[in-house]
């Protein structure tokens, strides 16, 4: 690591040799093999992008240009490179380094990144907020190919090339999805343009059919006879349609030629796209075999890539359900969006293949793609993770809420989520669903629970029904059941109410408030809405105290609505509302998280001691 020891800012770069940014490129692969084996995270995307992290710290200077990352877990080369490599310790670690940008972490990060698709959006605010305060940086947005799937980025190019902004987009393409290089003539075209020489034709050729008669429809007619040689050869042209100067494809592992490109796509002092070829997970062998495998991966070893095998799960429980669901009913299809691995879909994938549908990064085409098959007689099962499934919001409402359609959505990761940090956490999925009209909502806390509660939302019902659940296994309370509502322990000092995976919680300060003479009655809410009042009401009444735990956002929480609800039916009781605060969480393991917002037994029983003084 001779090398890597003596990079502390972007600027350590620029007198180095291109043999030696070769060698530096091989010891930060070095280090990010060693380190993540120890904490966990995104491998293979980060290996893809090692030189092109550094051609882009070579060509532009990052103290004063801004670059944005889509997604953002391929930015821990940007964060070696920018003074943060002693950090990497306490990557993903409560009050350690972040897996994503942050701007509250270094000035080096622009814009906070952690759902896909929008690098290229806030990139064109901030070109045209610079342009408007007079400033004269540069703006790049680094997106993936698969941010692509996405449609707020096609918004986003689109408005960006109509606008004229100076500002560049670069896109990392691993070989999943956009185009193909073409041929031996693609490869040579695509040398040529990258050259000084072309790019000074291009310029001088512009300036000229500006200043003569009836230049500008000469320019016009070669600008499309070019555009419809390169489509035929090249097949790229759509991005310069957008309004975009085109360069590429460039070998994303060649740190002169990309700098090269960076340089002249800066020059074009416009809307201009480099599009870069990368290979996902390079220099780690089992990486590059499997890279959606070492995408996120938790410890590993080293030397070999062998992965700590993960046992049971809810993850594994749901696909496993759907499995015997879709063998039973022909109208059963799982939809996912990118995340099929990670939401247990891919048995169901191997067995259905017919219905199941990956619709790449784009949930919100995901909801009212599934109200459509809905609509047309299917019953859909769109399984995602908590935070992602924002993005379909609107879509919820409109397109699934008023047509009042039979669609399933299995939220993973709700909660409080381990490693990820703010952007992942799944907190507001309780607030914002139940305020939509005609959805139910679950909350199973135990494998068994999920088990019935989703084939009691596929074969009871005929309206939109949501089943959130946490990330990772169950915990003592192993029981399974439908009940909206149930009584679990009998007291009468305390009410505690809770759902999900924080019942275990519950139970457990329940034990230890018995231990000091008190005794709390917990009840366990199985649907959060909406809410079965049954046993909360004659609870409330009979106790006067009632603490409310929950792993979701205060504001429109099931706290304020139980309180609510008791206030309007006259039942006076003390309150305390346990939950995430008004705030999103850190990022941090889940019972360092639970203690910080006294979810776990011992912030339970302290609430309860307080209501009792």
């Amino acid at each position: 690591m001779n090398l890597l020891s003596n990079i502390h800012t972007p600027a350590d770069l620029r007198g180095l040799s291109g043999r030696e940014l070769s060698e530096l490129c091989a010891e930060i692969r070095e280090f990010l093999i060693t380190n993540l084996s120890k904490t966990g995270g995104h491998l293979a995307s980060n290996l893809g992008v090692v030189e092109l992290t550094v051609a882009l710290h070579l060509a532009f200077d990052f103290d004063r240009d801004r670059l944005l990352f889509d997604v953002g877990h391929q930015s821990y080369i940007h964060k070696i490179l920018t003074g943060r490599t002693d950090k990497f310790a306490t990557l993903r670690k409560f009050g350690g380094l972040s897996g994503f940008p942050k701007p509250a972490e270094s000035h080096y990060d622009a814009f906070v990144a952690g759902h896909a698709s929008n690098s290229v959006s806030a990139a064109l605010g901030l070109a045209r907020a610079r342009t408007l305060r007079g400033d004269t940086h540069s703006v790049v947005a680094l997106l993936g190919d698969g941010a692509l799937t996405g449609g707020l980025a096609y918004e986003g190019l689109s408005d960006a090339g109509d606008t004229g902004e100076a500002m560049v987009v670069v896109l990392n393409d691993n070989g999943m999805s956009i185009t193909r290089n073409v041929g031996g003539v693609a490869k040579y075209l695509s040398r040529q343009r990258i050259k000084p020489s072309y790019l000074t034709f291009k310029q001088r050729y512009r300036r000229f059919t500006e200043k003569i008669p009836g230049g500008k429809l000469l320019y016009r007619f070669t600008h499309r006879l070019k555009a419809a040689i390169k489509r035929a050869v090249l097949q790229c042209s759509m991005f310069e349609e957008m309004g975009f100067e085109y360069i590429g494809p460039i070998d994303g592992h060649d740190i002169k030629s990309m700098t090269r490109a960076l340089e002249l796509a800066r020059a074009f002092n416009s809307p201009a796209l480099v599009h870069v070829i990368t290979q996902k997970g390079r220099g780690f062998t089992p990486a590059e075999r499997s890279p959606e495998t070492f995408h996120g991966v938790g410890l590993y070893d080293p030397e070999t890539g062998e992965t700590e095998s993960g046992g049971e799960s809810f993850s594994r429980t749901f696909g496993a359900v759907m499995c015997e669901l879709g063998a039973r009913s022909g109208e059963l299809c799982a939809v996912t969006a990118a995340m099929a691995s990670g939401t247990g879909l891919a048995p169901f994938k191997t067995l259905f293949p017919e219905r199941f549908f990956d619709v790449g990064i784009a949930e919100g085409h995901a909801v009212t793609m599934c109200a459509g098959l809905a609509a047309g007689g299917m019953l859909p099962v769109f399984a995602v993770y908590s935070t992602f499934l924002q993005r379909g919001f609107d879509m919820l409402i409109h397109d699934v809420s008023l047509m009042r359609v039979h669609a399933i959505f299995a939220l993973d990761r709700a909660g409080l989520v381990a490693g990820d940090g703010e952007t992942h956490q799944g907190v507001f999925d309780v607030s914002y669903l139940s305020g939509i009209p005609g959805m139910t909502v679950f909350a199973p806390t135990s494998y068994a629970e999920l088990c019935d509660m989703l084939s009691l939302a596929v074969n009871d019902f005929d309206s939109p029904v949501a089943i959130r659940y946490p990330k990772g296994e169950q915990g003592s309370y192993v029981r399974g059941g439908t009940d909206a509502s149930l009584l679990l322990r009998r007291g009468s000092d305390v009410t505690l109410v809770t759902y999900g995976i924080l019942v275990n919680d519950c139970v457990e300060a329940a034990e230890m408030l018995a231990e000091q003479g008190i005794f709390a009655e917990v009840i366990k809410l199985g649907r959060v809405c909406p809410i079965d009042f049954t046993h909360i009401g004659a609870s409330a009444a009979k106790t006067g105290r009632c603490v409310v735990v929950e792993d979701s956002i205060l504001c429109g929480g099931v706290g304020e609505r139980i309180a609510a609800s008791l206030a309007q039916l006259g039942i006076a009781a003390k309150f305390r509302l346990l939950n995430v605060g008004s705030e999103t969480p850190p990022c941090g393991a889940v019972p360092e998280l639970k203690r910080m917002c006294g979810l776990d037994a011992a912030g339970i029983v302290s609430a309860a001691r307080e209501l009792m003084r």
